[in-house]
């Protein structure tokens, strides 16, 4: 079992930045990959960035890109997600999410068993 809580959601204005973590309960967090998923108002859950539990893979999708950026403290169980450029288009509400040895596929929500609450992030134009 993995309890996750995610912080450092806030309002922020386009072109500024904000850095989300996500803390992770239990010893065995070097064995989880992470990801992070975000769900605007009336839309669905989507993949954002992952971060393979061996660290050797890291994705983002395309339009985070350049602009965000996951890491993970494997001694302080926490993952990162460092959020720069931000556009009105990144609001949205961001979960962390974990999965034991996941090696695959990284983009779908139903792959990952453990979620945190979500925290928002407000993006104004």
């Amino acid at each position: 079992q993995v309890q996750l809580v995610e912080s450092g959601g806030g309002l922020v204005q386009a072109g500024g930045s904000l850095r989300l973590s996500c803390a992770a309960s239990g010893r065995t967090f070097s064995s989880y990959t992470m990801g992070w998923f975000r769900q605007a108002p009336g839309k669905e859950r989507e993949f954002v960035a992952v971060k393979s539990w061996d660290g050797g893979y890291t994705y983002y999708i395309d339009s985070v890109k350049g602009r965000f950026t996951i890491s993970r403290d494997n001694a302080k169980n926490t993952v990162y997600l460092q959020m720069n450029s931000l556009k009105p288009e990144d609001t949205a509400v961001y979960y962390c999410a974990a999965a034991y040895k996941l090696a695959g596929p990284y983009k779908l929500v139903n792959k990952y068993p453990y979620w945190g609450q979500g925290t928002r992030v407000t993006v104004s134009s």
